[in-house]
């Protein structure tokens, strides 16, 4: 199925995403992400923040999805998924948001391992930006997959959404994203 004939309607994609066969991760990563969905006037959403920039920071100014480290007070990488996106966009996510883990990628210049959780939110939520967010950006997965598409491979694998550069781990997590759409 290509991406032009493959429908980003919300509601299939959440029934695609819930027929993937989730990764079997166990609970050694070092942090956990939240990919979160919701219905768009042009299909299926994706959430992704603006790291603020902070000195001491690997991440400082990256385009990522809310998530974050690991922390003592997290019992899995699942609450720390869910802790993180609280904490960055004060956005609270319960189990029935969850639809998919995508499993593990690695970062490459650090080795961070960062587990992603899939939650799809069936309207737009309020989100209420800590200070170390600058800002939020919901992107079509429909444009994510054009322009993914569309991609010189001799390029650095990235994605632009206007002045938003989607590289490295997110990239690659936004990739496999599609991929589990596409079946």
């Amino acid at each position: 199925m290509t991406a032009d004939s493959l429908s980003y309607h919300f509601d299939g994609v959440v029934a695609r995403l819930r027929a993937h066969r989730a990764a079997d991760v166990g609970e050694t990563a070092d942090a956990a992400v939240a990919t979160v969905l919701r219905p768009g006037p042009a299909g299926a959403e994706v959430l992704y923040i603006k790291r603020a920039e902070r000195e001491g920071d690997p991440w400082s100014g990256h385009v990522a999805f809310p998530g974050g480290m690991r922390a003592p007070v997290d019992a899995t990488l699942f609450d720390t998924a869910r802790r993180e996106t609280v904490e960055e966009v004060g956005l609270d996510l319960d189990a029935a948001s969850f639809i998919v883990c995508l499993g593990e990628v690695s970062a490459i210049r650090n080795r961070v391992r960062a587990v992603q959780f899939v939650f799809a939110m069936g309207f737009t939520p309020p989100l209420t930006l800590s200070r170390e967010v600058a800002a939020t950006l919901w992107v079509p997965l429909e444009h994510a997959a054009a322009l993914d598409a569309s991609r010189p491979a001799v390029e650095l694998p990235s994605l632009q959404f206007g002045s938003y550069l989607v590289w490295g781990m997110t990239y690659r997590m936004t990739r496999r994203l599609l991929e589990a759409v596409r079946g």
